[in-house]
């Protein structure tokens, strides 16, 4: 699957997932921001505009429901698409998530196929 030319943002708090992420993503040719929380991620969002973001539900100051809403109430970032990311796969937690406005819910541990399959969905076609 070629993704190149797509940015794609992981905020975890979680060194491991970042990783993996990172790796999933950068074979299939995206560029990769990492962020490890809420706070974090909403500078280089503004910075960097990413076509996808990944978002962790649990992480500390600021969780994944939270750094969702924000950047779904911002109207210059409201379009991007959101996908929760959650080691929990409740119907109360998509419930949730799609409440702050999230786009999809993927469970973690995810799959390099499961994560490129997301992005591919969501994110815009990229002219070319």
């Amino acid at each position: 699957m070629d993704l190149s030319g797509l940015k794609v943002m992981v905020i975890d708090d979680s060194n491991t997932i970042r990783r993996s992420a990172e790796i999933f993503l950068g074979q299939a040719g995206c560029q990769v921001l990492l962020a490890e929380d809420g706070f974090d991620a909403l500078s280089k969002i503004a910075d960097h505009h990413p076509h996808v973001i990944f978002v962790d539900i649990m992480m500390p100051r600021l969780d994944g429901y939270q750094t969702c809403a924000l950047i779904k109430k911002n109207p210059r970032l409201s379009s991007t698409p959101v996908i929760m990311l959650s080691s929990k796969d409740g119907l109360f937690d998509r419930a949730r998530g799609r409440m702050v406005g999230s786009d999809e819910y993927l469970t973690k541990p995810f799959t390099k196929d499961s994560l490129l399959k997301a992005v591919a969905a969501h994110a815009p076609k990229l002219a070319g």
